[in-house]
């Protein structure tokens, strides 16, 4: 999944932003508690896509924990059905459940479709959190752990 999420993201990234560089994650930071991977399969048992939350440094000024939504993905055929909201609501779920109080994602502008996604699933624009050369656009979302 992840190797047709780089070659995707690849062929559709800016030119004006350079190289897109992808970065293969270790399978620690999706290993609970840390984290989890998701692949998700249509109902005739077809992979369609991906996505992953994982730990990441506290945030600096207040201490809250923090997860990371990273390499949500859908196979194009996949997509405008609801799978991308449901993957997202999933690993918020499974990060609260972990004791995320808060929830962080990058992005880039080239990706309407997934801005949108998070907008409106009440993630705001923020200051980058991190140096991702592939990302323009940062968001967070303040949560309540579970338990």
């Amino acid at each position: 999944m992840l190797d047709a999420y780089f070659v995707e993201r690849a062929a559709g990234f800016p030119a004006a932003q350079g190289e897109y560089r992808p970065t293969y994650p270790t399978a620690e930071q999706f290993t609970p508690p840390a984290g989890v991977f998701l692949v998700v399969e249509d109902d005739d048992g077809e992979v369609i896509g991906c996505g992953g939350v994982r730990r990441i440094q506290r945030r600096p000024e207040t201490l809250e924990v923090r997860f990371e939504i990273k390499h949500l993905w859908l196979r194009p055929a996949a997509r405008g059905r609801g799978a991308g909201r449901r993957i997202l609501e999933e690993l918020e779920r499974r990060a609260t459940a972990f004791g995320a109080e808060e929830l962080v994602l990058d992005t880039n502008a080239s990706l309407e479709a997934a801005g949108g996604l998070y907008r409106s699933s009440g993630y705001a624009a923020v200051e980058p959190y991190n140096d991702n050369p592939n990302a323009t656009h940062w968001y967070a979302k303040r949560v309540r752990p579970q338990g």
